[in-house]
């Protein structure tokens, strides 16, 4: 214990001793260094990130707690610590403010999505029973409801006769997402309700596929399965799109598509093109049937990851509700 104490205090010394060292030799401070040496992007803003926080100063180390409003005076404060000559160094200013404002936008979002996420569904509240309707009329824009409680919401993949019960998971949030996928891009939200509830041919029992010709067996049995409840699968991607926030992963993704602070609106965008991959992997695992859900979604969860790992990764989907997105 006593030497992995000393190795790790040597690493932070060496490491200072080297920003000394290039500081003196390039005559610019570590965040110059990251600013001038990488493109506006994840990969420029993750290690203004890093050397933030590892800073001995606490200014460095507070900037990422920073108020919105502060930011620019925070800046400020930074490069006059560093003693940055703006007249020679003009663009400095402006890279270290995109990458704070996106810094802190961030850690803003988790704190949203957590409020949300909270929140659970009462079904007391007007505007929860209201933003729920909608749902129901975007999803089922011919068909009337008969009633708030009803078998009907099996028809759009909920459980029971009653919603409420399926949010406990997410609260509010996966309600929120719901409703932005199908009202923003209600063509493909319709096109994967409509394939969700296709029931896997393989299903089909002998005495079925002994009336069938040949034709019409060999189609079917290249079918793929698909079966799923739409609106539970929808409640488990925004519990996946939540973990990939909270644990520090949509970084990559955010800080690429967003030029200043991301935002819900960036999120939700995020939970579409999710739910768009989840429907094209379901059906290219062809799982035997849906208590594969959870070995499925932990293998599509590992793809998106590996896919993050890429500091030049954007989850830029070509689809209605992603057209406002911004891809660096």
């Amino acid at each position: 214990m006593v030497v992995k104490v000393w190795i790790y205090f040597y690493c932070i010394c060496l490491w200072r001793f080297l920003k000394f060292i290039l500081r003196k030799l390039t005559g610019r401070c570590e965040l110059q260094r990251i600013c001038y040496k990488n493109k506006p992007g994840a990969g420029r803003t993750l290690k203004i990130e890093s050397s933030l926080k590892s800073s001995k100063s606490k200014l460095l180390q507070n900037a990422p707690a920073a108020h919105p409003d502060a930011i620019e005076k925070t800046i400020e404060d930074i490069l006059t610590l560093k003693k940055v000559n703006l007249d020679t160094n003009p663009q400095l200013a402006v890279s270290l403010q995109a990458c704070l404002l996106q810094i802190v936008g961030y850690r803003n979002l988790t704190v949203e999505i957590e409020k949300l996420r909270r929140e659970a569904f009462d079904s007391e509240d007007p505007q929860h029973e209201e933003m729920l309707l909608k749902l129901w009329k975007a999803l089922k824009p011919n068909v009337p409801l008969e009633a708030r409680i009803s078998k009907q919401w099996c028809e759009i993949g909920f459980q029971g006769d009653d919603p409420k019960t399926d949010f406990r998971g997410m609260g509010l949030l996966g309600l929120y997402n719901l409703v932005y996928f199908a009202e923003k891009d209600p063509t493909s939200a319709l096109q994967i309700l409509s394939d969700s509830l296709q029931p896997k041919s393989r299903d089909a029992n002998k005495e079925e596929f002994s009336k069938m010709s040949k034709t019409e067996w060999e189609m079917k049995k290249f079918d793929k399965a698909i079966g799923y409840s739409f609106a539970i699968v929808g409640i488990n991607i925004t519990d996946l799109a939540y973990n990939l926030l909270i644990s520090g992963a949509l970084k990559t993704h955010l800080y690429n598509v967003a030029p200043e602070a991301p935002t819900l609106h960036h999120f939700q965008q995020t939970f579409c093109f999710l739910m768009h991959e989840f429907h094209k992997f379901w059906i290219e695992e062809d799982p035997l049937d849906i208590m594969e859900f959870n070995r499925v979604r932990n293998k599509f969860h590992k793809h998106i990851l590996k896919q993050l790992q890429n500091t030049d990764m954007a989850l830029c989907p070509h689809f209605a509700a992603s057209e406002s997105l911004i891809n660096l």
